[in-house]
């Protein structure tokens, strides 16, 4: 039991690392299940749980419950930050040790596989009541519960968690991920109503939902809502962070999420694999302390980039102007410099998608469409059509003019065609090289169209802004992902483009510091 509790500790900072022997530690080596399910790293636990009052762990009285338990890291460094705070209170070592297994610690995994290896973590014991179970207990689950739950299927879609009855309406024998804690309308069933003074954990990111392109559904947010629905005193819990600007059906959660006052840190990481060894999470990760009792309508927000530097910064976690998190605390005041101006948007003149109705899929079957086959060689007077051949490569078609195009959006215009995904969503990133459509040249859904513009100068004008660094700056406050659509658009404000634009003449005319020009140097790549 000793050597359970005390050589698997890897972290050097905080309550878990004093005065501990520092040993390599099992947890720290197991492979992620899938990026559905990341598994969480000691150091990262332990980083998460210094977030709340220490005190906490002194207390025989505090519940901890983790609704999505893989691993069990985080039961297991709450049980021995618990074991040194309650060693003047309970002397005994093993009855303090029964004392936490039994009273204060508590666990729901994800799966059959994941509830043994989180008891083997926590019990020494894949069963609670087996022979070398450092706490015994009358049942093989002890306080880690496991359920093999099913989808409640309407209309082919699961009503709790949106998975598609027809990925997952499996046999008996294979894995249903129908996740305990959100399959249900009443989480405290799982333990008899008990009240927790602390949610703490790492839920499942997201599900497959069975389309194309390793296309997937997220699930974190249900996670999350279902946490403050059980009302604990804190909640701490590491996710993506494509809520905060963006993310598939995410548009709720993230409004009651950035209205809630209750948020009272956001640890953010632009770069989710300085928390996630060999995980690409695109938009980073963060892991936030909810407090219920807290009353200020301020967060802290802590930037970190993994070098040591990090910025931190008390602000609302809605700016005027805004209805999205501006991650970076260095952007908020250029945001406000920008708004207070109260310009038009960029995204005015950025199409939605399908511009002129054309899938991505055009140029291998327009039939499928209901529409008539295309050339590969121009024809005078018609159409020139801009997408993307069977190696994904930028090709042309071509048609005549009395084709049925679904959509004539600025036919008769100058545009710039700027493909729909774009980098990895890191600030600072370069845009790719766009198209320069004359008029009557058109695109599928592959490019977004900006524009149009009365003549070919205004819309070189147009590209000479999008180059600038300021132009870059104000995208990345929204686009944190590949995703570079409409929306992302919206703090980039609209210019007169009769004339070329600069960087320089940018930071005159919105009133930009030295500190603000050189952050936006230093973390702005030069376009090639």
């Amino acid at each position: 039991m000793t050597q359970h509790l005390q050589n698997t500790d890897t972290s050097p900072k905080g309550e878990a690392g004093r005065g501990l022997t520092y040993n390599p530690d099992v947890l720290n080596c197991i492979a992620n299940l899938s990026n559905d399910e990341v598994f969480t790293p000691p150091e990262l636990a332990n980083k998460m749980l210094d977030l709340l009052p220490q005190e906490l762990f002194c207390s025989p009285e505090t519940t901890f419950l983790d609704p999505f338990t893989k691993s069990g890291v985080f039961l297991r460094e709450i049980v021995k930050r618990l074991d040194r705070g309650l060693e003047k209170q309970i002397p005994d070592r093993q009855k303090r040790i029964d004392h936490i297994m039994h009273h204060q610690v508590f666990g729901i995994a994800c799966t059959e596989l994941t509830s043994l290896l989180a008891r083997r973590s926590v019990y020494c014991s894949k069963y609670a009541n087996g022979k070398y179970s450092i706490s015994k207990f009358d049942t093989p689950e002890g306080n880690i519960l496991y359920k093999n739950i099913k989808h409640t299927w309407v209309n082919g879609k699961c009503k709790y968690c949106g998975a598609s009855q027809s990925v997952y309406d499996r046999g008996a024998e294979a894995e249903q991920y129908a996740y305990m804690f959100i399959h249900t309308d009443n989480p405290k069933q799982f333990f008899k109503n008990m009240k927790f003074d602390v949610i703490v954990g790492n839920p499942p990111y997201q599900l497959s939902d069975g389309g194309a392109q390793a296309s997937a559904i997220p699930l974190y947010h249900k996670f999350i809502l279902q946490s403050i629905q059980l009302q604990p005193r804190y909640i701490t819990v590491i996710s993506p962070s494509r809520w905060m600007t963006g993310g598939r059906g995410l548009d709720e959660f993230r409004k009651q999420m950035l209205e809630d006052k209750r948020l009272s840190v956001i640890h953010d990481y632009k770069d989710a694999s300085l928390c996630f060894n060999g995980v690409e999470i695109k938009g980073g990760v963060n892991y936030f302390l909810w407090e219920r009792e807290k009353v200020s309508s301020l967060c802290l927000i802590i930037n970190d980039d993994g070098n040591n530097k990090w910025s931190e910064s008390k602000r609302p976690l809605i700016e005027k102007g805004s209805d999205v998190f501006i991650r970076n605390n260095d952007l908020v005041a250029i945001f406000r410099k920008v708004n207070a101006k109260k310009e038009r948007s960029f995204s005015e003149i950025v199409s939605s998608m399908k511009p002129y109705g054309l899938r991505g899929d055009f140029f291998k079957s327009p039939e499928k469409y209901g529409l008539p086959p295309i050339n590969k060689k121009p024809i005078k007077g018609g159409y020139t059509i801009h997408g993307l051949d069977e190696k994904l490569k930028r090709c042309c078609r071509y048609t005549s003019s009395t084709y049925p195009i679904p959509k004539m959006l600025d036919i008769e215009k100058y545009k710039l065609f700027m493909s729909r995904n774009q980098g990895e969503g890191i600030l600072g990133e370069s845009l790719s090289l766009p198209i320069f459509a004359k008029p009557y040249e058109l695109c599928t859904e592959t490019f977004v169209v900006i524009g149009g513009f009365n003549n070919n100068q205004e819309m070189e004008n147009c590209w000479s802004y999008m180059k600038t660094k300021f132009f870059r700056t104000m995208l990345g406050m929204k686009k944190n992902d590949q995703g570079c659509g409409q929306q992302v658009y919206q703090f980039v404000p609209l210019q007169d483009f009769s004339h070329p634009w600069t960087d320089e003449m940018l930071y005159k005319k919105y009133g930009l510091t030295d500190d603000e020009i050189a952050f936006i140097e230093s973390m702005i790549r030069p376009m090639e």
